[in-house]
């Protein structure tokens, strides 16, 4: 395989607010890319830096009573924090506010002057006479000038998607004082984007080399119009004192504008790694460079790195980006993240009540892919996929073997003939498996895909354990070699799927390698076909004792975490009094039914049963087709729990259901059994039931 130089950019986290939930999406997908090239072999770094200039980091020193370079240090700190806190591992975590992005800065704005293309022109800027200052972008407020959505930033359109200038907008005001802004005149420095020079590259390295997402690309074309047509703006790259920021060569009390120096920051925060780590800086940044440079960032920024940016670079002799990975936004139970309902959640919160951010890590990556589609942090969803992948599916495959590894035959996994009689066993199982297909979904971003191979193998395994049943074999002891066997078996399967999800589970797969007695894991390779049992542990390994590896998430964590996160609003935003609120959280009990003898019960045939898949039913307003598999059958039924799930959530869960009650034909289709649920009566408040872990489909409750 040939080693591949890659740098690697998250966008730059402002400097004036905590690190959320939303934001960990970016920054937990490019940790896992990260992770997993490096487990590769490749040589890759992963820089960041805190975005740290502008008038909101002046305000609020001032506010404080503080200096801007004080807060940012403070800020600084808290975001790394953060970081540390969710396993993201940056090879460099900077600040813009650096001598070597001052110096980038300065540098890229001389060659673009030099190249003819910084104009320098009066302009009337809207200025805030309250406060005696000219107004940034986004301290102005108003209605788009595009779409007319209400309180949108001077800059760029949340609902649209347009960029434009401050004064386009219609009915401003001043985000900082609630004043009307006036119109003044001030001298402003402007990059020439319209230049046919800019126009003409952006129009070809939006469109070729694959360096955008289709989506993104298709959204460049409609900003840059078509060959001859030319919509671009020159670009306004000053602002004026007061501002926390770089001054302009040349220019007194004129600041570059923070859109300028954020994007430099990949390059000083790289630059600060190089000499500390004797890197070659122009190996990963000169034109024709071999390396590949990445960023990673939310779709909201797409304009800002994908045109400016770019043109930039081009037009200063470096080297552009290879590619540009744009995300969605997150949303928390289908909506917009909220402070009034708990769920606008900081990193810190979430940390702070117990949770552990690798369940965070594991559900981002069953979500996400590589186009620029929302996601959704489904709280029920997020207990139920953790509890049954991690917990029920995972490490319930080393918690069912290892013990009997330990006590019965001194932590030795088998060799010799038993051994080989294992590969066997890996090699005609598993012979249709395709790691292939992982690692391409890795590499594409497709996190999902690869959660879903990983987690059919997983089943797999699973399947196969409860198929030998150790358990079983433990109780005859001339079945020792068998048991041996059986164990190794789920011990080196267990091994196999540790190393994929390693990128996922930094931490717990630490702790796997020490319970596996084993070096830190490197990516599996495996050439054409060549067997999946040649990625085993050696015949005759030796493990430790096996020490617990993960625990169950308690809903009650999620109820504590949202409760530690709302906000309470001023009385008149209410619409419930807190009395009435209180009266919704309370369900209705309803009266103990008649007593019936253990005979009655044991009429019922209650079984475990695994939900393999669900759908909606078609002209069914209440209904959701599920197909259980209940160990040595499968069954379809007709669940009216149609208010309380969306049948993705369901794939893959165990549940219990009444194996033994007479089939019902219904307008749908024939119903064969019921699954159990809970509910209070009111719409849309149903819980299926859901059993401990190691409970295996066809297993009877009783």
């Amino acid at each position: 395989m040939n080693k591949r130089k890659i740098l690697v950019t998250s966008a730059l986290p402002y400097a004036n607010g905590s690190i959320h939930l939303g934001h960990l999406v970016e920054y937990i997908q490019t940790d896992i890319w990260v992770r997993f090239q490096k487990m590769r072999g490749h040589t890759v770094y992963y820089v960041c830096a805190d975005d740290t200039h502008g008038t909101p980091i002046m305000l609020r020193a001032e506010k404080e009573g503080i200096s801007p370079e004080m807060l940012i240090a403070r800020v600084h700190d808290e975001h790394l924090g953060d970081f540390i806190g969710f396993h993201i591992q940056f090879d460099n975590y900077y600040s813009t506010h650096s001598l070597e992005t001052r110096r980038f800065s300065e540098e890229i704005y001389g060659k673009l002057k030099t190249a003819g293309l910084i104009a320098v022109r009066g302009i009337e800027q809207l200025y805030d006479p309250v406060k005696n200052m000219f107004l940034p972008d986004r301290f102005v407020k108003g209605e788009c000038p595009k779409c007319s959505a209400k309180d949108q930033y001077g800059d760029s359109c949340e609902a649209c998607g347009a960029a434009y200038a401050p004064t386009d907008l219609k009915n401003p005001y001043s985000a900082v004082s609630g004043a009307k802004p006036v119109k003044k005149s001030s001298e402003h420095y402007f990059f020439s984007l319209s230049d046919v020079r800019c126009a003409d590259f952006l129009r070809c390295w939006t469109s070729e080399a694959d360096h955008l997402q289709i989506e993104a690309a298709n959204k460049m074309r409609e900003w840059l119009g078509e060959a001859g047509e030319n919509k671009l703006s020159d670009w306004d790259i000053s602002r004026d004192a007061p501002y926390f920021g770089f001054e302009i060569p040349d220019a007194p009390g004129k600041y570059f504008y923070v859109w300028l120096d954020a994007p430099i920051g990949y390059m000083g925060s790289f630059q600060n790694l190089c000499v500390r780590e004797h890197i070659d800086f122009d190996e990963f940044w000169r034109q024709g460079s071999d390396a590949e440079l990445y960023h990673f960032i939310g779709k909201d920024i797409l304009y800002f790195h994908a045109l400016f940016w770019p043109a930039m670079l081009e037009n200063a002799g470096y080297r552009t980006p290879t590619k540009i990975f744009a995300h969605g936004f997150l949303t928390v139970n289908g909506e917009k993240m909220s402070k009034s309902r708990g769920t606008f959640i900081t990193a810190e919160s979430y940390l702070k009540q117990g949770l552990n951010p690798e369940w965070l890590r594991y559900y981002y990556a069953a979500k996400l892919n590589g186009t620029l589609e929302d996601i959704d942090l489904n709280l029920e969803d997020f207990v139920a996929r953790v509890n049954s992948d991690l917990v029920g599916k995972f490490i319930n495959i080393a918690s069912r073997c290892a013990g009997f590894i330990s006590k019965r035959f001194d932590g030795k996994l088998v060799d010799g003939r038993q051994y080989q009689l294992l590969q066997a066993m890996v090699n005609e199982r598993f012979a249709t498996w395709r790691p292939d297909q992982i690692e391409k979904a890795f590499e594409d971003r497709e996190f999902s895909a690869a959660i879903r191979h990983i987690m059919k193998f997983a089943d797999e395994a699973n399947e196969m354990i409860h198929e030998l049943a150790p358990w079983e074999i433990a109780k005859n002891p001339d079945r020792n070699d068998e048991l041996q066997r059986v164990c190794s078996l789920g011990i080196q399967l267990f091994y196999l799927l540790s190393r994929y999800l390693k990128p996922i589970l930094p931490e717990t797969v630490q702790q796997i390698e020490g319970f596996l007695n084993c070096e830190p894991l490197a990516w599996p390779q495996l050439n054409a076909g060549q067997p999946v049992a040649d990625l085993l542990l050696p015949a005759g390994h030796a493990i430790h004792a096996y020490q617990h590896l993960m625990t169950r998430i308690d809903a009650k964590q999620i109820d504590a975490l949202i409760a530690a996160n709302t906000h309470s609003l001023a009385p008149a935003a209410h619409h419930d009094s807190p009395a009435r609120h209180a009266e919704k959280q309370q369900h209705a009990v309803m009266p103990i039914a008649d007593t019936i003898s253990i005979d009655d019960f044991s009429k019922i045939d209650l079984r475990i049963a695994k939900i393999i898949n669900a759908e909606h039913v078609p002209g069914a307003e209440k209904l959701l087709k599920l197909t259980l598999d209940i160990g040595n059958e499968q069954r379809t039924v007709f669940a009216g729990i149609k208010s309380a799930y969306d049948p993705e959530q369901l794939k893959g869960r165990l549940t219990v259901m009444v194996a033994n009650l007479a089939p019902r034909q219904m307008k749908f289709g024939l119903s064969e059994g019921m699954v159990l649920a809970a509910g209070g009566g009111n719409p849309g408040e149903l819980f299926i039931l859901s059993p401990d872990d190691g409970a295996q489909p066809g297993m009877r409750v009783k």
